[in-house]
């Protein structure tokens, strides 16, 4: 065997391990008044002065409503195993509650068809982020009755695809859908009140469970999980400050969730650090909804927070709070700190070993359950040349670096069986605009013409490959 075999060897990742890109519904498809669509909260947030960078908004995107074809034929090229994908709840259920629209569902019976035909595994989120407004009109995820109506059009959809699709996630982010929406205001529907968010939050997992009820009660053999976004979080120093702020941020970011979906129970320090917002949170019965044995666990990583206690600390512009209002209930007095690591194009530290820590922590602290990354990628400032292509070597360097830390995880014991790149396109980056360009795939947002970046001939051939390169670190 030569030494490069060996290398391959070494980083070869286990046989079935599905590699894939993902996506949104909203930052993508476009056709917002198309196919019977009711309005969401981004189509009114995107609309209010000041929300969204340069006043843009996903009314056209980058047009995958109509382009899905060859979108899924570019995927193909690639040699994607797997594409996960979000379901518009308004594409569905124009108001979020009654019949659903038949329209709707037909544009994604499509996109399954394609993607099989192809020989992409189709993997379905049921909600990124684009509540009917109607339901925000009616109250939003503040109100216990949006978990129910969650729980009836998951079915709708399950009921629609389930006999095509096997993997499927219930609420992405949720973290980002309370408390960016609901508190900081930075997010749709640009609310800010605290309390309200932490109500989001809990009616966010409660619909997860209920969703996940009624689809096992109409098929078995779907795999289901929840979605939540991690972040490895560190102290500045040992000040007992310090250690108490990422105790804190760690709490709310990642044990609110990880504990109730696992464990059944949210933590007690967390409960006591939101004070009376948390009061009378959960009804009776509801941690035994929220943590019904999941499937998968589906994990999004981008960064590590390094925070401080310490009044008047340097704050990053990877979690800073907003002059609209701060996300970080119960946490006022924490700031973030700059380490010192390289920054992506949106000021995130790059830290591909948190990836690693928060693949262990979840399997060493927690209840096993196979793990997926469902989102990894970086936005940079990508130039194009004369035909449209971008070398990104920051981006190339940011997903294999990502990659290897998957591959020390699982060899430490990580049950992780699948990676999705974040994004397969360049597209609407939510209060971003079109100013951050996350994709493997260049879009030239005035033609739509779509061209494979430097780091997406890297990952393709990494896909061929089955693993990476080089020696194992």
């Amino acid at each position: 065997m030569t030494t490069q075999q060996t290398q391959d060897q070494q980083l070869r990742f286990p046989e079935g391990f599905a590699w894939g890109a993902a996506t949104s519904a909203y930052q993508i498809e476009g056709a917002v008044s198309e196919g019977g669509r009711g309005r969401s909260i981004w189509d009114t947030f995107a609309r209010l002065p000041g929300r969204v960078v340069n006043g843009e908004n996903a009314d056209v995107a980058v047009d995958h409503y109509h382009r899905y074809r060859d979108d899924v034929r570019l995927m193909a090229r690639l040699g994607l195993g797997a594409y996960r994908f979000s379901v518009s709840w308004p594409r569905v259920q124009p108001d979020g509650v009654g019949a659903v629209n038949q329209r709707g569902l037909d544009f994604y019976r499509r996109l399954v068809d394609e993607l099989l035909g192809q020989g992409i595994d189709p993997w379905v989120t049921l909600y990124h982020w684009d509540l009917p407004q109607a339901l925000e009109d009616a109250g939003g995820w503040p109100a216990r009755d949006t978990a129910l109506r969650f729980a009836d059009y998951a079915a709708a959809v399950h009921d629609a695809l389930g006999d095509r699709v096997r993997n499927w996630s219930t609420v992405n982010e949720p973290w980002c859908a309370a408390f960016l929406g609901y508190a900081s205001g930075e997010h749709a529907p640009g609310r800010r009140e605290p309390a309200r968010a932490v109500l989001a939050a809990h009616h966010l997992l409660l619909g997860h469970g209920l969703a996940m009820a009624a689809m096992r009660a109409q098929r078995a053999g779907s795999r289901i999980g929840g979605c939540v976004n991690l972040y490895a979080v560190s102290p500045l120093t040992r000040s007992a400050a310090d250690l108490d702020a990422a105790r804190r941020i760690d709490g709310l970011q990642n044990r609110l969730f990880l504990d109730a979906l696992l464990r059944g129970e949210y933590p007690a320090d967390v409960l006591a650090d939101l004070g009376e917002a948390a009061e009378g949170l959960a009804e009776t019965g509801d941690m035994g909804v929220i943590s019904a044995p999941m499937d998968m666990l589906l994990i999004n990583y981008y960064s590590r927070f390094t925070v401080s206690g310490a009044p008047g600390g340097a704050v990053s512009a990877a979690a800073a709070p907003t002059d609209t209002g701060s996300p970080w209930v119960g946490s006022e007095h924490v700031s973030f700190a700059g380490s010192g690591r390289p920054v992506t194009g949106m000021g995130w530290e790059i830290d591909h070993d948190g990836l690693r820590e928060v693949l262990l922590r979840v399997a060493g602290d927690y209840p096993r359950i196979p793990l997926v990354v469902s989102e990894n990628g970086a936005a940079f400032d990508d130039v194009a040349d004369a035909g449209g292509f971008v070398r990104d070597p920051e981006r190339r360097d940011y997903i294999e670096a990502h990659l290897r830390a998957c591959h020390a995880a699982i060899g430490q014991g990580a049950p992780l069986v699948g990676y999705f790149a974040w994004s397969l396109l360049d597209n609407f980056e939510w209060a971003w605009g079109y100013g951050k360009r996350f994709g493997l795939v260049r879009v030239d947002y005035p033609t739509q013409r779509r061209v494979p970046k430097e780091s997406a001939l890297w990952y393709a051939e990494t896909i061929r490959r089955g693993g990476l390169t080089g020696p194992a670190q």
